[in-house]
């Protein structure tokens, strides 16, 4: 299941201007007019008034939620079915209501929602105002033993479920991505950089392998928000359940859900699925914001490690020599936009007793830019690895300098017998030495190093081949070109047993 909506519904629709709802079915307005006689709202016999258009445009939802309109339709059916088995309404009113939200679903699926109205403030409103239009009383009985709180979690709930799955999939798509540029680049060498300093040579595979762990822990929290968002409130009404004989567990299996919410209260009020799939996807976006830097700096003319493909790079309006990483940048600095989205939801969150509170609409908005930010940077990330050209000499020629074997040539004098605080320091004053002269310490000689201290065996210059100092690395998870051969299976199997779990919890 795709991760965003890309269907004319979730965006402006058709016989309105951009931004436009109308007051009256299908009628054409200029962005944000009003019609003077909206229609009366569903909730409005306990009032004398009307809410103001001013007010009415503040606190509606609809130009948000709309993009709820398939899961609140499924919901709705399997409701109205539900009633029907119950003896709460007649079958027939429960096939009309099926069949009239069937065609509405058909309608909004073709771009057509002109029966849009603020004046029903959101699209479970809207929905059913539209149903009554066309199917006549029967519309009315579908709001029978729920309320709009439990109907807006349940909406909420099969949105999160699903775009946390089809997010997983995306997530293991880049991982196959990585591992291919891992196995396909076993034995290119590269500087690896503690404080952006050089500090030890490693594979540019180790380091690919680095980031799809990472990613297979995003896919692990966003299997997490998948789970927390799979139960279902469906039944539990505004607050305190229902009078009415329900079959919930009926309404569940047919949603697709493993269980019912046990507390009422609850149900209506948590959104604590909302901040699992918000926080799942603010840490996937911190990772490819690090990654992304990584390539801006690896595709400058100073490092020349990589070089996109023109497909992920865009020119300069005045520099004719410019190929810039637009989109690994651009990458980088939609992190925040996620990362704040989880931070609004908590201070939303915060302060709001029990229970449903009119904040909580405040609920989708983040959410929804979640889902589709990180889908979109998931795609970017991965075409643009799969088509970059990785320059091989370049990241080695990097790995020869920075007296990056420095480590190894005192480890050298350790191995015989020389305490390593001790060989630290000789190695220090070589290094320093070095950096006076001119040298690197590959061209240093046996007898260049027994200059500084004469427990320098003759083999202490092979402590400083930059290949040798990788493939000393055999410690489990280590750069050595075995371990890394080993851990590219252990990726491999893991990301077949992810990919199965993401599918299984894929809903039709």
């Amino acid at each position: 299941m795709p991760t965003t909506d890309h269907d004319s519904s979730s965006r402006d629709g058709a016989g309105t201007q951009p931004g436009a709802f109308s007051r009256q079915p299908g009628a054409g307005t200029q962005p944000g007019a009003f019609s003077r006689q909206p229609p009366a709202a569903l909730w409005g016999g306990r009032f004398e008034g009307e809410v103001s258009e001013a007010m009415l445009a503040f606190g509606a939802s609809l130009p948000v939620d709309r993009r709820l309109w398939r899961w609140d339709i499924q919901g709705s059916q399997a409701h109205a079915h539900m009633l029907a088995r119950q003896g709460i309404i007649a079958p027939e009113d429960a096939a009309a209501i099926d069949e009239g939200l069937a065609s509405i679903a058909r309608d909004l699926a073709s771009g057509d929602h002109g029966f849009y109205d603020l004046a029903d403030e959101d699209i479970h409103m809207s929905i059913e105002r539209e149903l009554t239009r066309r199917i006549g009383p029967a519309g009315g009985r579908l709001h029978t033993a729920r309320s709009r709180n439990d109907q807006v979690a349940t909406d909420t709930r099969l949105f999160c479920r699903a775009h946390a799955a089809g997010l997983a999939t995306e997530v293991n798509r880049l991982r196959g991505v990585l591992i291919g540029l891992a196995n396909d680049h076993l034995g290119v060498i590269m500087p690896g950089y503690t404080h952006l300093q050089k500090a030890q040579p490693v594979l540019f595979s180790h380091h690919m392998l680095a980031y799809q762990w990472m990613l297979a822990r995003d896919f692990t929290r966003l299997l997490a928000a998948c789970r927390a968002a799979d139960v279902m409130p469906l039944g539990s009404a505004a607050l305190a359940g229902t009078t009415y004989p329900l079959d919930r567990a009926s309404v569940a299996t047919e949603l697709g859900f493993s269980q019912t919410s046990p507390n009422s209260l609850d149900a209506v009020s948590d959104r604590d699925f909302v901040c699992d799939l918000l926080y799942a996807c603010s840490l996937a976006m911190v990772h490819l914001s690090r990654l992304s830097e990584e390539i801006i700096l690896w595709s400058s003319e100073e490092f020349g490690f990589v070089t996109l493909d023109d497909a992920f790079s865009t020119g300069s309006s005045i520099m004719p020599q410019k190929k810039n990483p637009d989109f690994a940048e651009l990458t980088r600095g939609k992190a925040g936009r996620v990362v704040g989205g989880l931070m609004g939801m908590l201070m939303t969150l915060k302060g709001l007793p029990l229970a449903y509170n009119k904040d909580l609409q405040e609920d989708k908005e983040g959410v929804f830019d979640a889902v589709d930010t990180l889908s979109m940077c998931l795609t970017a990330m991965s075409g643009m690895l799969a088509t970059m050209r990785v320059n091989s000499a370049a990241m080695l020629a990097g790995a020869q300098g920075g007296f990056m074997a420095a480590t190894d040539l005192a480890d050298h004098l350790a191995a015989r017998g020389v305490p390593f605080r001790e060989a630290h320091e000789v190695v220090g004053r070589v290094v320093l030495d070095c950096e006076r002269t001119g040298r690197t310490l590959q061209e240093l000689g046996a007898e260049d190093l027994r200059a500084f201290d004469a427990r320098f065996g003759d083999d202490a210059p092979l402590a400083c081949d930059i290949s040798e100092v990788v493939a000393r690395r055999t410690t489990v998870g280590g750069t050595a070109p075995a371990c890394v051969a080993e851990q590219i299976g252990l990726a491999r199997e893991q990301l077949a047993a992810d990919s199965d779990a993401a599918t299984a919890l894929i809903r039709p």
